[in-house]
């Protein structure tokens, strides 16, 4: 995330681990209406000495830079096209702030379809197994980016991630993780805005709606079934239309 490069689809980015309670932290810069430049400011002196295994610790300028970058990439400066869901987020996560989780991982995923990409080969192997290990996500993920050395390494930075979020756990063996409990999203706003996310995560912009609701990339969360016409009347920026016999196909309207 040291700056988009091509495609946001094609960008792989993640490269450092990202802390949830760093999520947090520039979210509230954000709500406090501070500038984009004094928000990066402030994250530097923030993580001058917090390290992603939160331990405190001296951290280089370098390594501060690239998770300073993916915060405000994320939440702060996000491509064009996705300047509306933030607004959208930032205002749903100022009136519940109680409903962060989802909220930071709508917003990294579309930030970052990277995330997005390792969360659903993660998601659907726990759904295969109660364990699951780095190997097998790096290899699933290499079917789709290629055998690159930035493949595996921003993945374990992603997975990294996952732990410090508390979404999964690692076990008794290194490199091996299982499930956490799963976040129960009741607030449809907050469901239509996931859905969102994922449209924004993949290039197409649109999938069929029931198999959005069961993405594998929410593993950590449990998401209502609403219909394509509801979330057509309380989005303004999906749209939904008959798919074959029994379902619909939501899109992102351009």
């Amino acid at each position: 995330m040291g700056g988009f490069i091509g495609n946001r689809h094609e960008t792989i980015g993640v490269k450092q681990t990202i802390r949830y309670e760093w999520m947090q932290n520039v979210a509230n810069l954000l709500l406090a209406g501070l500038d984009a430049q004094t928000i990066r400011k402030e994250l530097h002196d923030y993580l001058a000495d917090r390290k992603g295994n939160g331990f405190e610790g001296e951290r280089s300028e370098r390594t501060r830079t690239f998770v300073v970058d993916n915060l405000m990439r994320t939440w702060v400066s996000p491509d064009p096209k996705l300047i509306p869901f933030r607004n959208a987020s930032r205002i749903f996560l100022r009136e519940h702030p109680s409903m962060h989780l989802a909220v930071h991982w709508g917003m990294i995923s579309a930030a970052y379809p990277f995330w997005f990409n390792v969360a659903r080969q993660a998601g659907r192997l726990l759904a295969l197994q109660n364990q699951v290990t780095h190997a097998q996500i790096i290899n699933r993920l290499k079917e789709q980016y290629g055998d690159r050395q930035t493949v595996n390494r921003s993945a374990r930075y992603v997975i990294r991630s996952f732990v410090a979020w508390g979404v999964l756990n690692d076990s008794e063996t290194k490199g091996c993780y299982e499930n956490a409990a799963s976040v129960s999203v009741s607030e449809p706003n907050l469901a239509i805005l996931m859905l969102e996310s994922a449209l924004l995560a993949i290039p197409e912009a649109e999938g069929a709606l029931g198999s959005l609701q069961n993405n594998p990339a929410f593993f950590p969360f449990q998401l209502p079934v609403l219909t394509g016409d509801y979330i057509s009347q309380r989005s303004e920026r999906l749209v939904s239309y008959s798919h074959g016999l029994n379902d619909e196909l939501l899109i992102l309207k351009v």
